[in-house]
């Protein structure tokens, strides 16, 4: 495709979107439900024909040296398949949101006022690798009413071709219209372009990848961005805290998966504890292999640990996402010197506070300017299905709309209703 043809392909995918958004808007739950149902059965009696389109993925991702893990993540699985499938029923089985009124009442003139929900309309999802998206994104989109326009990364388009094709057969055989969901069939990266630049026909645009797409995207975007650039998490252990509790808070927060973004970066330990936690979370590190990137106070604390991985943090160290088995950690004073630094340095995402202090606790959740602000667990909660959501698109740091895991509701929008009987204002 030349780019004047990527332009008149994008515009007719986007044409499409819209006319098939009111459609949506207006399906019934049960037949939204149906397609989802549907499309759960049909994941799970395509799983041989998906394995032999995913085979071509693989083949072409390792025959370019594609690093094992980048590899893996592009897998679609057995396991991989039965786990979006269920995801699908799992959505089908929740109560509709669309319509629901809330808050009405009574006004002074007779009015009643309230809010009813309503999708979104039509938006746009650009990722990378892992193909499994596709469906994650796809039944989110029926379920909440909306019409959508994927654009998967190349390395997966063979896998994602498939997937979406069983998502149009899904909606057709459910009487929904199969450009509700839509795949953007080229690899150029012209179509991301287009995409990005069509708010007559796309209402929002959801970046799910690295760094450099998320950053690209906010620059270029003239539709509006669910985001988030960076997940520089902190875990702070305060005086007093249960100190066997925050040192397994601690090492979960860090050890359990090292990529996500929801892991923790940071290690803020008050002063008046960290003599005796430091040695300890710092034989749980040193046995795991993660390095510590300390100020001079903590390094201190932490020199006589065997076999401890340690190094002095520069000023760019608590501005860090690592994503691997690196650890900022620095000793504070206390709370107040905890929660400066976070929202200095953190990125707005997720942050914890471990303490036996009730009026900590509160001061920490009101004062830390983060999408999600816990007491007592572990960051790595900070995601969708954790939340009770059935599901995330993605997680957002922006404070307009939807902040934090983006479900369900964050694809949704409220207008205001009035409901009368014939009242005129006078």
């Amino acid at each position: 495709m030349n780019a004047l043809n990527i332009g008149e392909y994008m515009q007719t995918l986007g044409l499409q979107a819209r006319q098939a958004s009111a459609r949506m808007a207006a399906a019934p739950a049960a037949q939204k439900n149906r397609a989802l149902r549907r499309l759960a059965m049909l994941l799970r009696d395509n799983t041989a024909a998906l394995a032999e389109h995913n085979a071509k993925d693989l083949s072409r991702a390792t025959a370019a040296g594609l690093a094992e893990p980048l590899v893996d993540r592009l897998r679609l699985t057995p396991k991989v398949l039965d786990t979006v499938a269920q995801g699908c029923e799992q959505l089908a089985a929740m109560p509709e949101i669309i319509g629901e009124v809330m808050g009405l009442k009574q006004q002074p003139s007779g009015i009643r006022v309230g809010q009813m929900r309503v999708p979104l309309g039509v938006f746009g999802m650009i990722f990378e690798s892992r193909p499994n998206v596709t469906i994650e994104a796809a039944s989110l989109s029926i379920k909440s009413g909306n019409a959508c326009i994927l654009r998967g990364g190349s390395e997966a388009i063979d896998s994602n071709k498939a997937l979406a094709a069983l998502v149009q057969q899904a909606l057709t055989d459910a009487g929904l219209p199969a450009q509700a969901v839509q795949l953007v069939q080229t690899t150029d990266r012209a179509a991301v372009g287009q995409l990005i630049a069509m708010p007559q026909y796309v209402d929002v645009i959801i970046p799910r990848g690295g760094k450099g797409l998320i950053e690209r995207i906010s620059r270029e975007a003239k539709v509006p961005v669910i985001k988030h650039l960076d997940g520089n998490c902190h875990t702070y252990v305060d005086d007093p805290c249960d100190i066997d509790m925050a040192v397994m808070v601690a090492d979960n927060a860090k050890t359990q998966k090292y990529s996500p973004c929801n892991a923790s970066e940071g290690l803020l330990v008050a002063r008046g504890v960290a003599r005796e936690f430091l040695p300890k979370i710092g034989a749980v590190f040193a046995a795991k292999g993660v390095e510590m990137r300390c100020d001079a106070e903590g390094r201190a604390l932490l020199q006589s640990v065997p076999g401890a991985r340690l190094a002095d943090a520069t000023e760019q160290d608590w501005f860090e996402e690592y994503l691997a088995p690196i650890i900022s950690v620095k000793v504070v004073a206390g709370l107040d010197e905890a929660i400066a630094h976070i929202n200095h340095y953190g990125s707005h995402h997720t942050d914890a506070i471990l303490t036996r202090d009730h009026m900590h606790a509160q001061r920490f959740l009101r004062e830390v300017d983060s999408a999600s602000v816990m007491v007592n667990a572990s960051t790595r909660f900070a995601d969708g299905f954790e939340y009770g959501l059935g599901a995330e698109i993605g997680i957002s740091t922006d404070k307009f709309h939807a902040r934090g895991p983006v479900g369900l509701e964050g694809l949704t929008s409220v207008k205001w209703i009035v409901l009368g009987e014939g009242e005129v204002r006078g």
